[in-house]
């Protein structure tokens, strides 16, 4: 028996959340007295995935072929599902990143197993109970779920579990899976990336603005103070849909879901479904000239005043801490 973590990378790289799935597995396999084994598939070198060491894994399988360069969910299911059943792991860990909830459904009707997603902390483990918290209603509460069979397919929510260090020593084998035709039915032709922005999803710092901007001509405030903060930068819904800012950036409950460690939001009243895609952020900083916005009311840290005020004063200032420390 084992624990498989399924690794994502984005074009031969780890991510920061295939670390902290790495960092779950292995400590929940020390948990139930076994071992994690990894599963990389792409194209990922041996020099990346001896990365995995470094937090507690000793041994990764690697699938390196070309035609399983980019995600193709069908196979990619397919080749955890097996590899799941040849290493005995009766659980099987993946990050609730696009492709993770893509692909986990998949993979637990394969293994007939009770899937989990939105993990947020290690399960509680008590003879045949295996309980588990997770994230719903757009992370606005807190589930307890008991899964029952005997495999368990965990998701986790990125951000949430910290990815530690552990070093031990690692083995990688090569595997080539024999897949069917029918699960290369849709794949992707082409993915076309903003190679000089920060992943909005992999953020730890997000900048974020809305209507209180008046217009797209303002934001080069606001890219300059995500610059010097080294964050991404995000907007509301109504930024997006009148064309500000591309939808890439719309974060929300119809947009993208985040978790950074820290989320600034700037001239964004708070509407519940804003709220929705960031209440999951460590540490919240509002910047609003309106009192009575919502988005105080959860907020950590708050500024009532103008943003063309106070973000520039607040770009200075970090420009000045920068330089003096």
């Amino acid at each position: 028996m084992s624990v498989l973590v399924y690794i994502e990378n984005t074009e031969g790289l780890l991510k920061k959340s295939a670390f902290e799935a790495a960092s779950y597995a292995r400590d929940l396999a020390a948990q139930l007295g076994t071992t994690a084994v990894a599963l990389s598939i792409g194209n990922v070198s041996s020099d990346t995935l001896q990365k995995l060491s470094n937090y507690g894994i000793p041994k990764v399988v690697r699938v390196d072929t070309t035609n399983l360069a980019t995600f193709v969910n069908q196979a990619y299911a397919s080749i955890i599902a097996t590899v799941a059943k040849s290493e005995q792991a009766h659980i099987v860990v993946l990050s609730n990143t696009f492709s993770g909830k893509a692909v986990a459904p998949r993979v637990a009707v394969k293994l007939e197993a009770a899937l989990a997603t939105g993990v947020l902390e290690l399960p509680s483990v008590s003879g045949d109970s295996f309980d588990v918290k997770r994230a719903v209603f757009s992370n606005k509460a807190i589930a307890s779920v008991s899964l029952q069979a005997a495999t368990k397919v965990l998701s986790i929510n990125p951000n949430t579990y910290p990815a530690t260090e552990q070093v031990v020593d690692v083995t990688i084998e090569d595997y080539t899976p024999d897949l069917p035709v029918s699960d290369f039915s849709t794949t992707i032709k082409e993915i076309v990336r903003a190679s000089d922005k920060i992943s909005l999803p992999e953020a730890e710092i997000v900048v974020s603005a809305g209507r209180g901007l008046k217009g797209p001509e303002n934001w080069p405030m606001i890219e300059e103070l995500a610059a010097v903060l080294g964050a991404a930068t995000a907007c509301s819904k109504p930024v997006s849909d009148t064309g500000w800012r591309p939808h890439a950036e719309h974060v929300g409950q119809t947009g993208i879901t985040i978790s950074p460690n820290l989320y600034i939001a700037i001239g964004i009243s708070g509407a519940i479904q804003h709220l929705a895609g960031v209440s999951a952020s460590k540490t919240i900083v509002v910047i609003n000239k309106d009192p009575e916005a919502p988005f105080f009311k959860v907020a950590d840290y708050g500024i009532v005043g103008d943003a063309f005020v106070v973000v520039p004063q607040l770009i200075e200032a970090l420009k000045t801490y920068k330089m003096t420390s």
